[in-house]
């Protein structure tokens, strides 16, 4: 049913009509429709409908005809629903005399009318110059008597307009718009709640004899189309959508008495648009009782998708239509005996096309973009797929296609009547497919173009492995028509795009069809076919088995599979160049334990790996290897040599030929097949770390345990070592050979980026005449190494001090005698100490002609230092200066931390002045840990000497006993000072027992430390003696008061008393340089220091003079104490001034030293004596 607008009729005297004012205002009248935001709350629904805008046709009241009773209902919206009569009386007198009357014949001819609503609208004649209160007046009493005299209810249906004043100014006729709207949506309230009631009544009287479903139809249809010409599309819908649902309702009771048959073939009926509704005439069918199941669910249909298209779902129209054409095709296939020869095809296929054409019609009215245009698209896709699907069905029933996939998927599941069964009579009207029926050229060419546009559709909406699926169809539309080259470059590139979705069946189809082609064009095989070969054998065994062949043009799949896999290794066998496929679910490759089992008579470790064949046959293998990784670049090969591969679960034993050790991870496992090798990544990649963890893959850990017979290298700092100007810095590497006479050795470091370690300055350490070293840029060799043997080679490296601890791969190959012979590896990495353990301080102090220098040693991290001795020596033996030291040499072990340091001081003498050479500082010590781990080991050989049979839990021993020491730390200070180490108890149970117990007995024994143990490590750093160019002894010496006295001893001091003294001061350029002549003397400064709390002082405090060699100035002075007791005599500092015509600046001032002679003394001052006579009073009868 075409929709309509909503009638609102004009009235008005007949002269007034036919003015130009009217026509003025009609006009400005429609400039002001349609009708926007109007806001509707029906009586019989919950919520409030909004109608955006709605059109209003305005038409004279004469040319509606009057109002008849029909049987067949119409919609409400066709007739008036709002009647307006236009007044133009300006004053009292012409109201009563002439226009009262006029309104209550336009009443009179309104009473029949139902459901309608009217308004009175009063013009009045204005100009801007008119705004005097009269007029205000005037309007004010006609309009009062107009509502006084026929608003008869509580609602206002009079409304004024002031002209021409509202045909410039919009704002004039909201009053007007309010009454038109507030008027429609009563009457249409009215009209629609009537009509609702009907629709539920008759609804109700389904089961009443008399019933009639087309009726029915009509009365709800009406509704509907009462809403559509309301603009309220949703309800209008909801309407048809119960329509529906009560027809599906009918045809399931197979109540079909109201109806035709099924379908009953006109002309034309398979090719005329589905979406129109005025293709034939449904209503009068419908009236008629005569109308068909066919052509009545199409017309539903139309009247739905219109709906759709009105509210910019096209999306949902093309989703609907499909729907519609698969559900009914059923339908229709249970009747095709009475339809010509490919009817439905035809009617599926013109259906599908005629309702995309309206849709993109739809669509173009609207703005789609973003996720709303890709779902059109789909839905599209899915139309032009649908369509494209009849003609397959087509195709293969004209011969032009195989019945095979997959133009075969097409085909219908419902059993379909033979073509001769069926009516000749009649054809199909399609102008598109009857060309095709005779001309194979041109169903191909409209294969190939509708193909193409759904592909473009579903690259439109982004689902680009549909549009991958459809090529598959080409390609194999190519293979029918023997287009081979075009087909194999289709189907090769098609299983990239198929493997990421899973789509296994379509994978392994497309993937056989490649490899059939091979075979049918005779094109040479190679690395593509490699691939080709492999992807197809990879979708066959992960894409579980059935799944995988349910597709595959091949009877016995076990024969096809084998003939393929005998091609790959021919092929393979060919290839100039090695091929790698990763990931291949074929074959999949497992360890077995998780611990490496060592080689009893060589170095070198075995693990165990099951290997599962997923293909039903041998698969020929030449080799089978697995990669570890650890730290850094380590990286170990285990690989053991096969002839094939049988299906199902197959063990086999790898070696790997090194003598590495610790836990390592699963990197890689690989099976070689000629040219051709298979891996698999057991790692979890890089770009897949922020995964979630439940996706994550866990690496596996392969412990390699570390044989004791094996070669071995290890990584230490040197026992000692040398700091100074001018001398490297080195690490020891300690090379033990075990069992192995090792022809040569191969060895090479990786650390820091910024620290180079000099290969070619490496020596060796000790006496070693068993082997000799060379030296290249980038590593060193060791040649004829005896078996059991232990070699030390000394590195040297560039500066390191920025690293408190070095991270150093070592990485060694060598060649033995023993198992085949082959170069063997090891790689491992350590950590080594940069820093020293240890801080040195110097504190110098000049006395003359002896230097002392306090050194102090703390510990620089949070550990314990055991020092046995430091000592300082001269380079140049009895040449240097004279060293004393304050301690004597067998003092006992100092243990030092950050917090507790030891102090050492020696006496420096030098008889020649200034010492030039530098000396040496020697500090021996060991760390406490290490002394503990020789201690234990000692004790633990002890025990097990007394408990043979635990012999082999010596590694175990020691752990449990360091894992105890570690656990709580009060041994460590009863042991610095007794020797006695008492271990802490473990909570948890170990074994045996019996071990542990006599282990901690003997630990337990006080015993002394030893200092001649070769576990010590010395340390040797260069100290240079400062220079002191001026040094100044000054004195302060108190003066006898008499001759007679005794210049020896003090006289008696009191406070307040002057004391007389003498200042002197001996200067010495003992330590400074004597070389240069120009500089015999130079000017000083003294400056006493003032006490003013204890002493004051009078004389030269302060003054300049002349120093030289062994010269002494004096000055006497005069000094009073302040208080009595003992009190230290003042202090004065002697600093250099600049020579003469040089600049005050620090690099040209000699460096002084001012020594206090007196600076530990102090004098005795005692308090002033006197005597005085003081009387006290006793009180009367004192005398008594």
């Amino acid at each position: 049913m075409a929709s309509q607008r909503v009638v609102v009729t004009y009235s008005a005297p007949q002269p007034f009509l036919s003015s130009d004012q009217w026509k003025q205002i009609y006009t400005a009248l429609l400039e002001q429709l349609p009708l926007r935001n109007i806001h509707w709350k029906p009586q019989t629904r919950p919520s409030i409908r909004t109608i955006q805008e709605l059109e209003v046709q305005l038409v004279p009241l004469d040319a509606v005809p009057d109002e008849h009773t029909s049987q067949v209902p119409y919609s409400l919206v066709e007739r008036p629903l709002v009647n307006i009569y236009a007044v133009t009386c300006e004053d009292s007198d012409t109201y009563k005399a002439t226009a009262k009357k006029q309104i209550k014949d336009w009443q009179t001819s309104l009473n029949h009318r139902k459901s309608q609503e009217w308004i009175i609208v009063h013009i009045l004649r204005s100009d801007t110059r008119n705004a005097s209160s009269n007029f205000f007046q005037m309007k004010g009493n006609v309009l009062d008597k107009i509502r006084a005299d026929f608003n008869t209810d509580k609602r206002d249906r009079c409304v004024q307009l002031a002209w021409p004043v509202a045909k410039d100014n919009p704002a004039a006729w909201a009053e007007l718009l309010s009454k038109v709207k507030d008027g429609i949506l009563s009457a249409f309230d009215t009209a629609i709640s009537s009509r609702d009631e009907e629709v539920r009544r008759s609804e109700g009287q389904q089961s009443m004899p008399g019933w009639n479903f087309c009726t029915f139809f009509i009365l709800k249809e009406s509704l509907a189309a009462s809403f559509e010409g309301m603009n309220l599309f949703e309800d209008a819908l909801r309407c048809h959508d119960e329509l529906e649902l009560s027809f599906a309702h009918v045809l399931r009771e197979k109540n079909l008495s109201w109806f035709g048959t099924l379908i009953i073939p006109a002309a034309k009926d398979d090719s005329l648009p589905l979406l129109s509704v005025t293709k034939k005439p449904y209503r009068d069918l419908i009236v008629a009782n005569t109308i068909s199941v066919f052509d009545l669910r199409i017309y539903i249909l139309s009247n739905q998708c219109a709906l759709l298209g009105k509210m910019g779902k096209v999306a949902d129209v093309c989703k609907k239509v499909a729907m519609f054409l698969v559900s009914f095709g059923r339908h229709l296939r249970e009747v095709s005996v009475i339809l010509p020869p490919y009817f439905i095809e035809s009617w599926t296929y013109s259906s599908a096309l005629s309702a995309l054409e309206q849709a993109d019609t739809w669509a173009g009215n609207i703005k789609l973009e973003g996720i709303a245009l890709n779902h059109f698209n789909a839905c599209k896709a899915e139309l032009f797929e649908l369509a494209r699907n009849q003609l397959d069905a087509l195709g293969i029933g004209l011969g032009f296609l195989p019945s095979k996939p997959p133009f075969s998927m097409s085909l219908p599941s419902v059993p379909v009547a033979p073509q001769e069964a069926r009516r000749e009579s009649r054809i199909i009207s399609n102008s598109e497919l009857l060309k095709c029926l005779g001309d194979r050229s041109a169903y191909y060419d409209l294969y190939i173009k509708l193909t193409n546009r759904a592909i473009e559709a579903y690259v439109k909406a982004g689902r680009r492995k549909f549009a991958l699926r459809l090529h598959g169809s080409l390609a194999a539309l190519d293979v029918h028509r023997d287009r081979l080259k075009s087909a194999l470059q289709t189907y090769s590139s098609l299983p990239a795009h198929y493997s990421p979705h899973r789509w296994t069946s379509l994978e392994s189809y497309v993937l056989s069809q490649a490899v059939d082609i091979y075979a049918l064009s005779g094109i040479d095989k190679d690395k593509q076919w490699v691939t080709i070969a492999l992807s197809y054998l990879k979708s066959y065994s992960g894409g579980g088995g059935s799944e995988g062949e349910s597709l595959i043009p091949h009877a016995d799949s076990t024969t096809y599979i084998t003939n393929l896999v005998g091609s790959l290794k021919a092929v393979v066998d060919k290839l100039s160049e090695p091929f790698t496929y990763s990931e291949h679910p074929a074959l999949t490759i497992r360890l077995l334990g998780e611990t490496a089992e060592p080689a009893e008579d060589e170095d070198g470790s075995f693990l165990h790996v099951s290997v599962l064949n997923s293909l039903p046959c041998a698969l020929p293998a030449n080799e089978i290897c697995l990669s570890l990784s650890g730290r850094d670049s380590e990286r170990l090969r285990f690989s053991a040599q096969v002839t094939s591969l049988e299906p199902g679960f197959s063990t086999f034993k790898l070696f790997c030929p090194t003598s590495s050790w610790g836990a390592y991870i699963l990197d890689q496992t690989e099976v070689l097949v000629s040219n051709l090798r298979l891996e698999w990544n057991h790692r979890t990649a890089t770009k897949n770390r922020k995964a979630s963890r439940t996706k994550r893959v866990t690496p596996t850990l392969v412990r390699l345990v570390k044989d004791a017979r094996a070669f071995d290298v290890r990584l230490k700092r040197p026992r000692s070592v040398v700091l100074g100007p001018g001398v490297s810095s080195k690490l020891l590497l300690a090379i033990s050979t075990g069992r192995n006479y090792v022809s040569k050795a191969k060895l090479k470091l990786a650390g820091p980026p910024d620290v180079a370690f000099l290969f070619k300055e490496s020596t060796l350490e000790g006496d070693v005449s068993s082997a000799s070293l060379e030296c290249a840029e980038d590593c060193i060799s060791l040649v004829d190494l005896a078996e059991n043997s232990e070699i030390s080679v000394l590195i040297p490296h560039s500066d390191a001090s920025a690293y408190h601890t070095m991270q150093i791969t070592i990485l060694a190959t060598y060649d033995t005698k023993l198992g085949a012979g082959a170069e063997r590896s090891l790689s491992h990495s350590s950590r080594v100490p940069v820093s020293l353990p240890v801080a040195v301080n110097v504190q110098d102090f000049f006395r003359g002609e002896s230097l002392f220098s306090r050194f102090t040693i703390s510990a620089t991290a949070q550990h314990y230092v055991r020092v046995s001795s430091a000592t300082l020596e001269s380079v140049n033996g009895d040449k240097g200066p004279s060293i004393f030291g304050t301690l004597s040499q067998t003092r006992e072990i100092i243990t030092i931390t950050p917090a507790r340091p030891a102090h050492f001081l020696f006496e420096l003498v030098s008889r020649y002045g200034r010492v030039l050479d530098p000396l040496s500082l020697c500090i021996k010590y060991r760390m406490l840990r290490d002394e503990v781990e020789a201690v234990l080991d000692k004790v633990v050989d002890e025990a097990l000497d007394e408990f043979p049979e635990h012999r082999s839990s010596r590694s175990f021993l020691i752990a449990h006993t360091i894992k105890a020491l570690e656990c709580d730390s009060g041994w460590v200070e009863p042991y610095i000072v007794t020797g006695e180490l008492r271990v802490p108890e473990l909570s948890e149970d170990s074994s045996p027992k019996e071990v542990i117990s006599r282990i901690r007995e003997l630990l337990a024994r006080g015993r002394p430390a030893d200092t001649s143990d070769a576990s010590w490590r010395e340390i040797h750093i260069q100290v240079d003696v400062p220079l002191m160019e001026i040094l100044a002894a000054v004195r302060i010496r108190i003066l006898a008061t008499s001759p007679l006295e005794d210049s020896n001893q003090l006289p008696p001091l009191y406070a307040g008393q002057p004391i007389q003294a003498l200042l002197s001061i001996q200067t010495s350029f003992h330590w400074g340089t004597k070389q240069d002549a120009n500089h015999t003397s130079y000017q000083m400064r003294f400056d006493i220091e003032e006490l003013v709390r204890d002493w004051l002082i009078s004389g030269r405090k302060r003054g300049d003079f002349e120093a030289k060699d062994g010269s002494v100035f004096t000055v006497p002075i005069t000094l009073i104490a302040l208080h009595h007791g003992e009190l230290s005599l003042p202090k004065v500092v002697v600093s250099s001034l600049p020579m003469v015509g040089e600049t005050s600046t620090m690099g040209s001032l000699p460096n002084t030293e001012t020594h206090q002679v007196q600076g530990a003394e102090k004098v005795l001052i005692l308090p002033r004596g006197g005597r005085s006579t003081f009387i006290v009073g006793m009180g009367e009868g004192a005398s008594d």
